[in-house]
């Protein structure tokens, strides 16, 4: 199993930017892919982006619209979601978690929180 913390989320105005944070310990990080899914009040999870164990490969939603960058750093077990120009409706609870979610239903983290407001 793994253990997952992230950070780095705030409230900002619209246009923004953040960068979120997830630290893994447990379990070898640079052996898994992971993923950032976002939830608000009411609504289901909503999947963000992935990305694979080594960094190559790289997936989004079509609402990212090129807005935000999922890297990792394997040397240092931490994922990161770097978010730019960020809109109202991107306001969520941010959590990362380990791939595939089906399998591992229950590494993810708490979660951070993102509020875009003016």
């Amino acid at each position: 199993q793994v253990q997952l913390v992230e950070s780095g989320g705030d409230t900002v105005q619209p246009g923004g930017s953040l960068r979120l944070s997830c630290v893994a310990s447990g379990d070898s990080f640079s052996t898994f892919a992971m993923t950032w899914v976002r939830q608000t009040p009411g609504k289901g999870p909503e999947w963000v982006s992935r990305i694979s164990s080594s960094g190559t490969y790289r997936t989004y939603a079509d609402f990212v619209e090129g807005r935000f960058t999922i890297s990792r750093d394997n040397r240092k077990n931490t994922l990161y979601l770097q978010m730019n120009n960020l809109r109202p409706e991107d306001t969520a609870l941010y959590y990362c978690a380990r791939e595939p979610r089906d399998t591992y239903p229950d590494d993810r983290g708490q979660g951070t929180q993102v509020t875009v407001a003016s």
